[in-house]
C-alpha cells in the first residue's frame, strides 16, 4: 500500500499503459480518477470498481483548458485533494514532415505537450497547498533517438523531457517531483499505425530481437510498476529524471 491515501489523476486511462497506471495505483491504495476521451472510459472505471478499488471516470479533453480545469475541479469535489498526476495521454500520426498535415502535426502537439502543460498547471497549485506531490510524464525512447517517418511524434517526446526537466527545477522547492517514463516498444494497439508502416504487429514480432536487447516486447504493466514507484515516496529524491524502460533499445 505504497500509496495508501493518495489521490491520483491519470490520463489517457481508458486501456494500455494509462489502465494499467490507474490500476497498479488503486492497488497501491490511492483513489484514482481515470481520464479519457474514449467511449469505454466508464467500462474501465468500472472493471477496477469491481475488484473493490475507490475509483472515478471523467470524460477528458486532456487538450482542452476548459475539460481540464472541470477534471481537477471534479477530483478535488470527489476527494479534497490531488497527490499524484500520471500525465499519460498521447498519440502517434507516423509520417515525415512531407507527409504530414499541419492539422496532424497540432493535434499531436496538443494531445501529447500542451495536455502535460495545463495538467499541470492546474494541479501545482493544489500539490502546494497540500505539502507536495509527484508528476509523472509519459516520455518514450524516442524522448531520446528518432525513427523514420515518426516526425511529430518524437519531436513531441524530446518537448516532454525537457518539459519534465523545467517543471522539477520549478518546483522543487515545493517539494513537487517530476519525472519523465520513457517506455520502449510496448505492446498495445496505440502502436498499430506504427506497425503498419512496416507490414503490421506480426513483422515487428519478427525483428524484436533487433529493437528490444532483450528479445520480447514490454508489458503495459512494466511501466506502469514504474510510474508507481515515481509516484511513491520510494524515489523522494528522484526528480527532473527520464528513466529509460525500453528493454535495452537505447543501450545499442
Amino acid at each position: 500500500m505504497r500509496l495508501k491515501d493518495k489521490v491520483a489523476i491519470v490520463t489517457g486511462a481508458a486501456r494500455g499503459i494509462g489502465y494499467q497506471i490507474a490500476k497498479r495505483y488503486a492497488e497501491e491504495g490511492a483513489k484514482v480518477v481515470l481520464a479519457d476521451l474514449a467511449e469505454n472510459g466508464p467500462e474501465a472505471a468500472e472493471s477496477l470498481k469491481t475488484l473493490g478499488h475507490d475509483v472515478e471516470f471523467f470524460h477528458t479533453d486532456v487538450a482542452a483548458n476548459e475539460s481540464v480545469v472541470a477534471l481537477v475541479a471534479f477530483t478535488l469535489e470527489k476527494y479534497g485533494r490531488v497527490d499524484i498526476l500520471a500525465n499519460n495521454a498521447a498519440i502517434n500520426i507516423p509520417g515525415s514532415i512531407m507527409e504530414l498535415s499541419e492539422e496532424i502535426w497540432d493535434k499531436t502537439y496538443a494531445v501529447n505537450v500542451k495536455s502535460q502543460f495545463l495538467l499541470s498547471r492546474a494541479v501545482v497549485p493544489i500539490m502546494e497547498q497540500h505539502g507536495g506531490g509527484s508528476i509523472v510524464n509519459m516520455g518514450s525512447a524516442n524522448s531520446y533517438i528518432a525513427e523514420p517517418r515518426l516526425a511529430a511524434y518524437v519531436s513531441s517526446k524530446g518537448a516532454i523531457l525537457m518539459l519534465t526537466k523545467a517543471m522539477a527545477l520549478d518546483f522543487a522547492k515545493l517539494n513537487i517531483r517530476v519525472n519523465c517514463i520513457c517506455p520502449g516498444w510496448v505492446d498495445t494497439t496505440f502502436n498499430d499505425a506504427h506497425c503498419d508502416l512496416f507490414g503490421g504487429r506480426d513483422e515487428i514480432l519478427k525483428m524484436i530481437d533487433d529493437i528490444h536487447p532483450i528479445g520480447r516486447t514490454i508489458q503495459p504493466v512494466e511501466i506502469a510498476n514504474v510510474a508507481v514507484f515515481l509516484a511513491s515516496d520510494e524515489s523522494s529524491a528522484i526528480t527532473g529524471t527520464g528513466i529509460l524502460v525500453d528493454g535495452g533499445l537505447t543501450a545499442k
